[in-house]
C-alpha cells in the first residue's frame, strides 16, 4: 500500500534538513584579473576579491561564510590559479559551486573548478608550495593590449643571462628580510626557495619564482633590483651580497603590480587535474615587427 503523500513530503523535507546541517569543505580554483582590486584580502570600503566572493556565497547561503585562501596577493596583482576553501552544507554538490559562483560573481573574477576536499584540508596550511610568474614587456613601443598584464620596462636592454645568474644564488633556505616590506604580520623572513628561473620570448622577459611562502612584497622588491643587474649597474654578486647582508635599505623600488601573477599553488593532495591550475596564465609572445611593403 502506497505511503500517504503527507508522509513522503515529511521524510523529503526531514532529509533536506539533514544535508543542509551536514558540512562539507569545497576547495575552489580562482583566475582573477587584480586590476580594480585592493588585493586579495577582505578590507572595508574596499573592493577585494575575497570581499566580492564573500558576498556571493552569503547571497547564496543567507548567512556570512569565510573564503580561505591560499595567499594574499597585492593590490593590482593577477592570480591565474589561486586556492581558496569555505566550508558549506553537503545539499550542494560541491562540483555544483563553480557554476553557482561564475553566474553570478563579476566578469574580472572566475572560478576555474570546485571539488570536495577533506575536512582537515586547508588551502594555506595545506600548500607545500606557492609560484610566481613576474612579466616584463621589453619592446620601445608601448601596447594597450599588453600594459594591464605586464611592466613596460624601455629604459635600457636587459640580460636575462645576468639576471639568471644573479637568481640563482636565492635557491635555498634564506633569511631575506632585503626583501620584505614593512607591515608584515609574519615572526621571520626564513624562506625556502625552491625555483628561480628567467627566460626570454622575444620583447617578452618573465621571471618565475617557486617558494614555500612568500614575504609582504617579496617579489616585486626582487624585481625592483634584479633589473639593475640585467641593465649592468649592479653584477650578480653585488645582488647577492645585498640580501645575504640585509641592506633593505639598498632595495628602494617595488617593480609594478600589473606585470606579477601568483601562477600556481602545489599540494601533496589536490582534487583537480592539471590542466585546471598548472600554467593557466596565457604566454605572452610578439614576434618581431615585420616591415612594411
Amino acid at each position: 500500500m502506497p505511503r500517504p503523500l503527507a508522509k513522503i513530503s515529511q521524510r523529503i523535507l526531514s532529509d533536506s534538513s539533514d544535508r543542509w546541517n551536514q558540512k562539507q569543505r569545497v576547495a575552489l580554483v580562482i583566475q582573477y584579473l587584480g586590476t580594480h582590486f585592493h588585493g586579495w584580502q577582505r578590507q572595508l570600503n574596499q573592493r577585494t576579491v575575497q570581499g566580492d566572493i564573500e558576498q556571493v556565497l552569503q547571497s547564496v547561503l543567507g548567512y556570512p561564510i569565510t573564503l580561505h585562501g591560499a595567499g594574499r596577493t597585492d593590490a593590482g596583482v593577477h592570480a591565474a590559479a589561486q586556492v581558496a576553501h569555505f566550508d558549506a552544507p553537503r545539499i550542494i554538490p560541491a562540483a555544483r559551486w563553480a557554476a553557482i559562483l561564475n553566474h553570478r560573481l563579476p566578469a574580472d573574477i572566475v572560478i576555474r573548478a570546485a571539488g570536495s576536499v577533506e575536512s582537515d584540508w586547508h588551502a594555506q596550511f595545506s600548500a607545500t608550495w606557492r609560484r610566481y610568474r613576474y612579466t616584463l614587456y621589453t619592446d620601445s613601443y608601448p601596447n594597450l593590449f599588453i600594459c594591464p598584464y605586464a611592466w613596460h620596462y624601455y629604459y635600457e636592454p636587459l640580460d636575462e643571462a645576468l639576471i639568471q645568474a644573479a637568481l640563482s644564488a636565492l635557491v635555498g633556505h634564506h633569511d631575506l628580510s632585503a626583501f620584505r616590506r614593512a607591515g608584515s604580520g609574519r615572526t621571520h623572513s626564513w624562506v625556502e626557495i625552491q625555483a628561480a628561473e628567467c627566460y626570454r620570448r622575444n620583447s617578452f622577459l618573465q621571471v618565475e619564482l617557486q617558494a614555500n611562502g612568500f614575504l609582504y612584497g617579496m617579489v616585486r622588491l626582487i624585481i625592483g633590483l634584479i633589473v639593475q643587474v640585467g641593465q649592468g649597474q649592479r653584477t650578480p654578486e653585488e645582488f647577492t651580497k645585498l640580501w645575504q647582508t640585509k641592506r633593505r635599505d639598498l632595495v628602494k623600488y617595488s617593480a609594478p603590480a600589473q606585470g606579477l601573477c601568483l601562477l600556481r599553488v602545489g599540494y601533496a593532495k589536490f582534487p583537480f587535474s592539471p590542466e585546471v591550475w598548472f600554467d593557466t596564465q596565457p604566454q605572452l609572445s610578439l614576434a618581431s615587427t615585420p616591415v612594411a611593403v
